[in-house]
């Protein structure tokens, strides 16, 4: 199943009635059509923010490594930074390269552990955060203003559990 309409209305129920029937198979034809169009939600947002974050000379990993940093005292061992952010170790390395290169962190020796590092938020790095405040948070406030508070506390609370499921995709 494929479709990229701007709306997130593509594809239909029917392409999916009409996959699964094709297949063979004994599954939920709506929840497929929920599962793809979350899939592609999440990579139209994805590059969404993308675009948003490099107008601020920033990638969204490299933004949430800063948040975190910043939400967090401002220091973090870096093997810390990639359980917290959910990725490899590598991407971190590879993150920080760059945001030191750039003077928004930088990397001292660790008090706790002689031998490893931590990130710190250097005060380039915390303003760039104060400067992109707030027409970032005036965007993300934007992104979701056709839901109601109310709507948007069921949205919160499904899409943890969508989530949580999210390891169906990789499961053995």
């Amino acid at each position: 199943m494929t479709g990229n309409d701007i709306d997130g209305e593509a594809p239909t129920l029917d392409q999916a009635r009409r996959q699964v029937r094709h297949y063979g198979l004994e599954v939920d034809p709506q929840a497929v059509l929920v599962a793809v169009r979350l899939i592609s939600a999440g990579a139209r947002v994805g590059r969404m923010a993308e675009a948003h974050f490099a107008k601020f000379g920033l990638s969204t990993g490299r933004y949430r490594l800063l948040a975190d940093l910043e939400d967090h005292g401002g220091e973090k061992s870096p093997s810390r930074l990639a359980v917290d952010l959910d990725v490899s170790r590598a991407t971190v390395t590879g993150l920080l390269d760059g945001l030191e290169r750039e003077g928004l962190i930088a990397r001292r020796p660790s008090t706790e552990d002689g031998r490893g590092t931590v990130a710190v938020l250097t005060a380039r790095g915390a303003q760039r955060l104060r400067d992109m405040a707030p027409d970032h948070f005036g965007r993300l406030e934007a992104m979701v203003d056709g839901l109601s508070v109310e709507e948007r506390a069921v949205f919160l609370d499904l899409l943890a559990r969508v989530v949580r499921g999210s390891s169906a995709l990789v499961a053995d």
